[in-house]
């Protein structure tokens, strides 16, 4: 396989970025200064740092399977695929898979757990109760994608120079310098009342963390740094940033949503 395999996300991830790339990368390419650290504080599936690859990386989250799963690439992506490789689409052995005390395991355990996971779970949704225990129930496909060798071995070349760390998108404050470049691509705030889903961690993402980082993202710009945040079109968003950024209409499709109403091409907002 040759080295400039492109490197696509691993994951599904509901509200994943790979159709906007062409209107992020527009705007992140001529603000990521050479030299400048790229942070992205909700990484999820990783699409626009994939796509963009830039150097160095600060990637962190706050779901700590989602973190310890790009640390398993990283460190070992031969043994993730050696396990992805040895695991069937069987209901029986999902239910087991998902039933496994997966946090006591190790980095690489963890990243075959989960990307099986979301391969073969309904919809590729990520979605834990308040126990954090991961209650996807087994998806309706016939032939998956368990494992793709040639693509994880290309995401673990993209990892090598970025520092992956679970951490609260607000602790980029204490990374982040005049002349770096902030991505942030939190849960969206809902169009709908019945269009909700943050369950991404055990804790949900709340309006008043919504604010919180509307208020990360004005200190950023203050201090010099450059920001680019994505999030629905709802007038919520508009209400929070239209007064300090310029919001930029972007149509994706979207197949990944745990209601199949909410499916289909919308409105997002770049805010920058």
């Amino acid at each position: 396989m040759p080295s400039d395999f492109e490197a696509k996300p691993f994951v599904k991830w509901v509200g994943g970025k790979r159709q906007l790339l062409p209107s992020i990368s527009e705007i992140i390419k001529p603000r990521l200064q050479a030299g400048a650290t790229y942070h992205e504080p909700f990484i999820g599936g990783g699409a626009v740092f994939f796509h963009l690859q830039p150097k160095p990386a600060f990637l962190t989250d706050s779901n700590e399977r989602l973190i310890r799963t790009y640390k398993g690439i990283k460190k070992d992506v031969e043994g993730v695929i050696r396990r992805l490789r040895s695991y069937p689409h069987d209901k029986r052995f999902y239910l087991e898979t998902r039933a496994r005390d997966i946090d006591t395991e190790d980095d690489v355990e963890v990243a075959a757990w989960f990307i099986y996971l979301n391969r073969t779970g309904y919809n590729g949704l990520y979605r834990v109760n308040s126990k954090n225990g991961f209650n996807v129930p087994f998806g309706d496909y016939k032939n998956p994608t368990i494992c793709d060798p040639d693509n994880l071995r290309a995401c673990a070349r993209a990892l090598r120079s970025a520092r992956i760390e679970k951490r609260d998108f607000t602790s980029v404050l204490s990374r982040a310098k005049r002349g770096d470049f902030v991505y942030f691509d939190p849960p969206y705030i809902p169009l709908t009342a019945t269009s909700r889903f943050t369950d991404y961690t055990s804790s949900g993402f709340s309006d008043a963390e919504q604010v919180k980082l509307r208020d990360v993202a004005l200190e950023l710009k203050e201090r010099g740094v450059s920001v680019l945040l994505s999030n629905s079109s709802a007038q919520r968003v508009h209400d929070l940033y239209g007064k300090h950024f310029e919001c930029r209409e972007a149509l994706a499709r979207r197949s990944v949503n745990c209601d199949p109403n909410g499916r289909g091409r919308i409105a997002e907002l770049l805010i920058f």
